[in-house]
């Protein structure tokens, strides 16, 4: 489907796009080959296929929840950059 350069000022009026001559004859062409694809699209039949959000089962792998041990404090804060009676200290962000 082949856009005239009306359609494409008009497009880009709606995109509040400014174009130079030279823009509306390149995208001209741009837009009119997008919708030749989507014209292509339209010829497949779809007849039988049942409309679907999601093309595969949704499956969520979860684990049981067990308690375990965590890991040892001072091993967790050894990276921290600063430390405060056993805790991370960060600025504060609330005066």
């Amino acid at each position: 489907m082949a856009l005239t350069p009306e359609e494409v000022r008009h497009i880009a009026r709606l995109a509040r796009v400014g174009l130079t001559d030279e823009d509306v004859r390149r995208f001209q062409a741009q837009l009119s080959s997008i919708l030749d694809h989507f014209a292509a699209l339209q010829a497949i039949p779809t007849d039988d296929v049942p409309p679907t959000a999601q093309p595969q089962d949704l499956i969520n792998v979860d684990r049981d929840d067990e308690p375990r041990p965590s890991f040892p404090r001072e091993e967790m804060l050894a990276n921290a950059p600063e430390r405060e009676d056993g805790y991370l200290r960060v600025r504060r962000v609330l005066e």
